[in-house]
């Protein structure tokens, strides 16, 4: 299992996860570089993604929803902040209304940076996510962020030994 590490901060607003991968950074940014390969870890395994929009540079959009077993669609989206090939990027994430991804209001936003660095031969990724309250934080929690993200983040093991 990639994921090493989770911790969150009610008074730093944070949500930090910690994973490390047998494979160099380069092929960890290529996951998130890459819509295909980025919908084949994005999401826990009963959701999977579909990215409609995938641009992967400061001031892109990455427009996405997640199915459920059911076949229902959860629409989310990606502001991108600032991009570090190979070491990592930040973005806005949210959740969206519709197959517009028209923002919902009602659900947090939070602000995110995922950096990748070498590490024992292999790369440490590090994600963090910070939320505008600790409410925020306290309600995505409750959502079960940490499991469906830790869910998803250790699908990339699988995806990076082909």
């Amino acid at each position: 299992m990639p994921v090493t590490d989770v911790t969150h901060d009610l008074d730093a607003r944070t949500l930090t996860i910690v994973a490390d991968f047998p494979a160099p950074p380069k092929r960890i940014w290529e996951v998130y570089a890459d819509p295909r390969q980025l919908e084949r870890v994005w999401g826990p395994p009963t959701h999977p993604a579909t990215f409609v929009d995938h641009d992967l540079a400061p001031g892109g959009r990455m427009n996405y929803y997640m199915t459920s077993p059911e076949g229902e669609r959860y629409y989310g989206f990606w502001e991108v902040r600032s991009v570090d090939e190979p070491s990592g990027f930040s973005f806005d994430d949210g959740f969206a209304l519709d197959e517009q991804f028209t923002k919902n209001p009602d659900l947090p936003v939070s602000t995110n940076v995922f950096s990748f660095a070498e590490h024992d031969g292999g790369t440490r990724a590090t994600y963090v996510s910070t939320y505008a309250s600790a409410e925020a934080l306290q309600a995505v929690l409750d959502m079960g962020v940490v499991e469906g993200a830790s869910a998803a983040i250790n699908q990339i093991d699988e995806l990076v030994a082909e």
